[in-house]
């Protein structure tokens, strides 16, 4: 039975993904890997707001940048607002999707893209 698939987005910066992620989006540092602790990079980490996580990988072969994570949410206008009052840059404002989601994308340092969705009921 399947449960849950965590994305795993490559990044450059393990500090700079750490700002954006948990100072700017609202996520909570879940724990962090780094081979050499003197070093901030190559590093592993996962992070949580509410129920989505994400792991953010600096580690080469984790990934290219350039990835994308679907986030489910229950009202991405309301998430909009938050981001907007925190003047987090829209990539794509909450849109109305010829397929039937509401959807509003962000995207980081390194171009990852996270598409914050809301489903029909």
């Amino acid at each position: 039975m399947l449960q849950i698939a965590l994305p795993v987005l490559h990044v450059t910066s393990s500090k700079a993904a750490e700002d954006f992620y948990c100072g700017l989006l609202g996520f909570q540092k879940e724990f962090e890997y780094r081979i050499d602790e003197t070093k901030a990079d190559p590093c592993y980490m996962g992070v949580r707001r509410d129920k989505a996580c994400i792991h953010l990988s600096s580690f080469s072969g984790d990934g290219v940048v350039g990835g994308i994570a679907f986030i489910l949410v229950d009202d991405v206008d309301a998430l909009h607002r938050e981001f907007k009052e925190k003047n987090i840059a829209i990539h794509l404002p909450p849109t109305d999707q010829s397929w039937d989601n509401r959807e509003m994308y962000v995207k980081d340092a390194d171009g990852n893209s996270l598409r914050f969705v809301t489903e029909p009921f």
